[in-house]
């Protein structure tokens, strides 16, 4: 770690004695485990050895972890085969499709983004699952479906958009079926953050301030639900944040390139308030709720 071993000479690098390295572990020993965790000063293992078509990247890696993710939330609902599921904030459809596939449900996806829908139609063209799964335009703070639509639901990190929370709640409620179930992932309010730094989170999660877990519990209870089940995901949401802030960190220049150097100016200064809120004042939570009646 010293700047004498990283010159070297001509003849090649300087090789360090016993001594060295030891003097270089006693001043530099905190770094290790600033940069690579505190449990030992080695690589971890991300890859089960022997794993087919293990992650070739960081991208890689996340893009499994959502899937996890997506897994467990389907392990969560267990739609069944026939059955017609809503997805509320479907996104680019890949949970969606992955529900589908999984459990043989019919899958319909709402979206305020159009660019969402046309993205999420190639996926499904691509996965042959027309008839099965469809994304479509929509508010869902007023869903354009009948009353009992639906025989089960989920929002994936989408409630926490919109304006009037209480309204969507009961919307889902009102097109579910009479004990039908709905997941949701929301995130909750810990402790008292100042209001800069909230609102620097709100500016990142695009949204109202999030609320603490009882003010939610409230709101699905007022909505008509019934709670089954409550999971604290935190560590796996703040992880998330983590790695979100080294890929920033790694397609800085690429990032700027695409969306400009305004962008990356906000996020140059905001990121790091929004880890440390994220870190010390966000839970994220899995809730399953039942209709009642």
């Amino acid at each position: 770690m010293t700047a004498d071993q990283e010159s070297g000479t001509s003849d090649g690098p300087t090789i360090p004695t016993p001594e060295e390295i030891g003097a270089s572990y006693d001043q530099y020993g905190d770094f290790y485990g600033m940069v690579l965790g505190d449990s030992a000063i080695h690589s971890g293992m991300w890859i089960t050895p022997g794993e087919r078509a293990a992650p070739v990247d960081v991208i890689d890696l996340a893009d499994r972890a959502q899937d996890r993710q997506t897994d467990y939330l389907i392990d969560t609902l267990r739609p069944l085969a026939g059955e017609h599921m809503l997805d509320v904030g479907c996104g680019t459809g890949g949970p969606a499709i992955r529900a589908a596939q999984r459990s043989g449900a019919r899958v319909t996806g709402v979206t305020v983004s159009t660019s969402q829908v046309a993205e999420a139609e190639e996926r499904i063209r691509a996965a042959d699952l027309g008839g099965q799964v469809e994304v479509v335009y929509g508010n869902a703070m007023d869903l354009d479906y009948g009353d009992e639509t639906f025989a089960c639901a989920w929002a994936i990190e989408a409630i926490h958009h919109l304006s009037d929370r209480l309204a969507g709640l009961r919307e889902v409620g009102r097109v579910l079926v009479k004990g039908g179930h709905f997941l949701l992932t929301e995130f909750v309010l810990r402790g008292t953050p100042t209001e800069g730094d909230l609102a620097v989170y709100t500016g990142f999660a695009e949204g109202p301030p999030p609320r603490p877990l009882p003010v939610l519990l409230g709101e699905v209870d007022q909505a008509g639900f019934d709670i089954v089940q409550v999971v604290d995901m935190s560590s796996s949401y703040k992880l998330s944040a983590d790695v979100m802030a080294l890929l920033y960190r790694d397609r800085r220049d690429e990032i700027e390139a695409r969306f400009g150097a305004e962008t990356v100016m906000w996020m140059d200064t905001r990121l790091p308030i929004f880890r440390s809120v994220t870190r010390n004042h966000i839970d994220y939570v899995t809730v399953l709720l039942r209709k009642r009646g």
